[in-house]
């Protein structure tokens, strides 16, 4: 088996100002761990120009057809699984549209599988499984950017011609290597040495929020800052549903909730028909003629 040298991750290193964690009191404790996370959103900001150019190039693939895979191992993975799964909810997509693939599999989710991270191989068969295409986007997750599964993904997808984007949080790593588009925070070293679910883990948690939100933002997903494609699944997502009508069009509640009960709660045409002044059927057609951006849909009638 090929050696590791650890000593070369920025991720794998002692942090020098928690030396002494395991002695100090737990107020001391807790702020030396908030003084290192404070330096995660700073370490992000340094990779927005890479992060936008990767949202850009995800939308770009969707307007074709394509996906966002994430894929990962150990927490990266988990994290990419969460992101995935909140994106129909919040912004009505089909599960099929951005989706999240772990090392191990979907025991991987709630318990360690440490060994699967290793195989270059399983990646290339799970994104087989998924018919991966060249219109695709592949996000490979890594904190430490060595993870062979990730790399393994990255390089199948190449093969295939889809969008790869790194993110890890080592500079110049074999995952960045591995694709077209590295985003790569350096957050330093961790709390608890190595234990990358804390700073680095908070670190790409916050890069899928912007590329995710991003790509949505882009689809038309949102007007002004409200999630207009929300799907009214239980009562509190009834009560946003009627709440996001009300501030995108300035109607009263008993108003937003009649518009909302003839469109079906979709919350989009029901704000374009208020705005608008259009019956359900001609509304729908302007949305659609304007791939659902209400902004859009809007100057095409003015």
């Amino acid at each position: 088996m090929k050696k590791i040298d650890l000593e070369k991750l920025t991720t794998e290193s002692r942090n020098q100002n928690t030396l002494d964690i395991d002695k100090v009191s737990t107020l001391e404790m807790v702020k030396k761990i908030n003084s290192e996370d404070k330096k995660v959103a700073e370490a992000v900001e340094v990779e927005l120009p890479k992060i936008a150019e990767a949202i850009d190039g995800i939308v770009k693939g969707m307007h074709k057809g394509g996906r966002l895979i994430y894929i990962g191992a150990g927490t990266s993975g988990r994290l990419g699984i969460l992101d995935a799964s909140e994106c129909p909810p919040t912004y009505g997509v089909s599960e099929e549209l951005v989706q999240g693939i772990i090392a191990g599999g979907q025991e991987a989710i709630f318990r360690a599988k440490e060994g699967a991270e290793d195989s270059r191989e399983l990646a290339v068969e799970d994104l087989k499984a998924k018919s991966l295409n060249e219109n695709d986007t592949v996000v490979g997750l890594a904190a430490s950017g060595r993870t062979p599964y990730v790399i393994g993904g990255l390089e199948y997808a190449n093969e295939v011609g889809a969008l790869t984007v790194a993110v890890t949080c080592n500079a110049g790593s074999e995952v960045s290597k591995a694709a077209k588009i590295s985003i790569a925070p350096v957050v330093g070293a961790e709390v608890v040495t190595g234990s990358t679910r804390l700073k680095s883990g908070t670190a790409q948690k916050l890069v899928l929020n912007m590329l995710s939100t991003g790509v949505m933002i882009k689809l038309g997903k949102v007007y002004g800052n409200l999630m207009v494609d929300v799907r009214a699944t239980n009562a509190k997502l009834v009560e946003r549903a009627k709440k996001i009508v009300c501030e995108a069009t300035g109607v009263d509640r008993e108003e937003a909730e009649q518009f909302l009960i003839e469109t079906n709660f979709d919350v989009k045409l029901s704000i374009f028909m208020i705005l608008s002044k259009l019956n359900k059927d001609e509304a729908k057609n302007i949305l659609d003629n304007n791939n659902g951006y209400i902004a859009e849909a809007l100057k095409s009638i003015n």
